[in-house]
């Protein structure tokens, strides 16, 4: 990757740094002060604050920079596979490689028709991902930050293969929370859900919202286009809002699950929620020359409004 000089606009921003691992980051800033940053390391997000300067996801503080792997935190996107299984590696090869800026350099008045900064990424399969993954494919990415500070992902992958393939497809998103003992998420009502816990059994959603007092780590099926999680003590909400996506993932490591962990402090569970927009279920079958598309947006909203936008 080349070098860029970090300017800034004049309304909102775009600006190409490094990070402390030497791999290129981009920030965008709206004028109103929120940002977030995305490492070309996975075209993760590694950091989304609202214009108070708060941060909004979660980090683990042993998170591991310089390792080949994508760090513990923030979202990443798995592609083409979620979990484990065959020659692919754990959740896919996406969120360790380095992707590109398709703009390059990246236009410092990127703005949609909404007025949102934005930048775009692309990833395509290395001659070693073909060994593994034989399907020709072109994966472009678009991080947005709205005026009101809201962030949305916006997944596009096209086969440009001769032949269909299937995939599975996450964001794995890391809430940050004051405590997850107090924090509810509402929207999953009577959904069916497959608990991984237990040999992905399938159960049926009970509670009228879920709460978390274990570890957990479910996969809920044909989800509503809008969750909420509700974080009693910060006073937050946050809106999940997701398209192409049927999915919701819910994940939390617990105790004991987490003192085995490396890269995640022994009591950071308490400070973290997953909840990913997902396609597992179901695997996409893309047809050669078509594409697919998944988005989410994520939203931050004071915890006594939520219930207008749901």
């Amino acid at each position: 990757m080349g070098q860029y000089a970090p300017v800034w606009d004049h309304r909102a921003s775009v600006k190409v740094t490094k990070d402390m691992s030497g791999t290129n980051q981009v920030t965008l800033r709206n004028p109103q002060g929120a940002s977030v940053k995305v490492s070309l390391h996975g075209g993760q997000v590694t950091s989304w604050r609202n214009d108070r300067g708060e941060e909004l996801l979660f980090s683990s503080s042993k998170a591991i920079s310089k390792s080949l792997k994508s760090t513990r935190g923030g979202i990443s996107v798995f592609f083409p596979q979620y979990g484990n299984g065959g020659s692919v590696e754990q959740h896919g090869f996406a969120r360790n490689k380095i992707w590109t800026i398709e703009d390059n350099p990246p236009s410092l008045k990127s703005f949609d028709t909404q007025g949102k900064s934005f930048i775009d990424l692309l990833l395509k399969p290395s001659e070693d991902d073909l060994k593994f993954w034989p399907h020709a494919f072109e994966f472009r990415l678009r991080v947005s930050l709205a005026s009101d500070g809201s962030l949305s992902l916006t997944s596009r992958i096209r086969n440009i293969n001769g032949k269909p393939f299937k995939f599975s497809f996450a964001y794995q998103t890391y809430f940050s929370v004051s405590n997850i003992s107090e924090v509810r998420l509402e929207g999953l009502e009577t959904l069916d859900y497959r608990d991984n816990l237990c040999q992905k059994e399938l159960f049926t959603e009970q509670g009228d919202a879920i709460t978390f007092e274990a570890e957990m780590d479910r996969v809920y099926h044909l989800s509503p286009n809008c969750i909420a999680v509700l974080d009693h003590e910060k006073k937050r909400t946050y809106l999940i809002k997701k398209e192409g996506l049927p999915d919701i993932v819910l994940w939390n490591p617990w105790q004991k699950k987490s003192k085995a962990m490396v890269d995640l402090g022994d009591e950071e569970y308490k400070k973290m929620l997953c909840v990913d927009g997902a396609a597992i279920e179901k695997p996409i079958t893309l047809k050669p020359g078509k594409e697919w598309t998944g988005r989410v947006e994520l939203v931050m909203v004071p915890s006594t409004h939520w219930n207008d936008d749901l």
